[in-house]
């Protein structure tokens, strides 16, 4: 069974509250990512690289070789939501 196409999914917390899927994964953060170079999932650290007024950038990086993985934005203001790239 399929549901509607215009159905919203709702997730539910045991404490009883009710969150949207984009809520819930606001604070998401990634602790493995691909390595290009390593060529498998690796663990990554995550530092602090530019902070701006509306905003920090922190950059993800491979724990084996040191690659550059992605950087992750945190806007202040509506909590900490981010944009991977």
């Amino acid at each position: 069974m399929q549901p509607a196409a215009n159905h919203k999914r709702v997730y539910r917390d045991p404490a009883g509250g009710g969150h949207s899927a984009r809520q819930q994964f606001s604070d998401l953060t990634a602790s493995e990512l691909y390595c290009p170079r390593c060529r498998i999932s690796r663990p990554v650290r995550e530092r602090l690289l530019l902070v701006l007024p509306h905003a920090e950038i922190r950059e993800y990086r491979c724990v084996v070789c040191a690659e550059s993985l992605g950087t992750r934005e945190l806007t202040s203001g509506s909590g900490a939501g981010g944009i991977v790239r």
